[in-house]
């Protein structure tokens, strides 16, 4: 038997629904989203939770390393820095003499320094000029955008950030208003009208999640399943975004996509 809790992207109501299915006994939680990870953390630290996604598990104090978990949790992470420097290097395919490029990220999010870092590695071997914009209020959103076309920026790359999640279908339009190219760290962006989107296939390690499940069924401790890391990603391009913006996505780059919306 399987209880289904929902927040309805209420993430103020994730405390009351963990404690709720504390109070039913259940053998294990998963859960689905650091906010949702953290929920149950709080509820109990008896109860196995396995995640199905989260930025970095140790930096956010869910697991005491990735290898060792330690505790009652245990599951998958999107840790990925290195994708950062991939999307540049996909923006600087997509678009004609890229030379200055935005990239819209909340400081204090875990990972971010060296997220950051790998854009910069990237950076200087395509010889690209990097502006930083950091959120850190949803109301930094359209002064961030302001910024970006105020600093003729040839494009734009968003980093994983809750509160730019909060405000996702805002960010797609002012990056349509404004005519800039964007390559978006959740796939959720292009589905809400965003260009591109490059990154870990969720839909993967939601899969892989249910093999942890099964192990703690059959009695495996979460503190001796090590957190496995993606090996899966996908690539979505928006041609209705492209063609909103005046851009020309090249075919070699089409042609790699795992998913076109036209």
């Amino acid at each position: 038997m399987i209880e289904w809790r929902y927040a309805e992207g209420k993430l103020d109501r994730l405390p009351e629904l963990a404690a709720e299915l504390v109070r039913l006994k259940v053998n294990v939680i998963v859960t689905g989203a650091p906010a949702a990870n953290r929920a149950a953390k709080a509820a109990t630290s008896t109860i196995p939770i396995v995640m199905t996604n989260d930025p970095d598990p140790v930096a956010n104090g869910f697991v005491a390393s990735l290898a060792r978990p330690g505790g009652n949790i245990t599951g998958l992470s999107t840790f990925a820095p290195e994708l950062g420097g991939k999307r540049l290097e996909i923006l600087r395919e997509v678009v004609p003499k890229l030379s200055r490029v935005t990239v819209i990220g909340t400081s204090t999010t875990p990972g971010y320094a060296q997220v950051i870092s790998e854009i910069e590695l990237a950076a200087k071997a395509f010889g690209v000029k990097l502006q930083y914009l950091d959120v850190l209020d949803s109301k930094d959103v359209e002064t961030a955008f302001r910024a970006a076309s105020k600093g003729r920026a040839d494009g734009v790359l968003t980093l994983n950030s809750p509160i730019l999640a909060s405000q996702r279908t805002q960010i797609v339009e002012f990056a349509v208003k404004n005519r800039l190219s964007a390559i978006y760290h959740s796939s959720e962006y292009v589905v809400a009208g965003g260009l591109m989107f490059y990154g870990v296939n969720l839909l993967d390690l939601n899969r892989r999640a249910a093999t942890y499940v099964d192990k703690i069924l059959k009695g495996r401790k979460p503190a001796d399943l090590p957190v496995e890391q993606p090996t899966k990603f996908e690539f979505i391009v928006n041609l209705k975004a492209a063609k909103q913006i005046g851009l020309t996505i090249p075919p070699n780059v089409l042609v790699r996509a795992d998913r076109v919306i036209k």
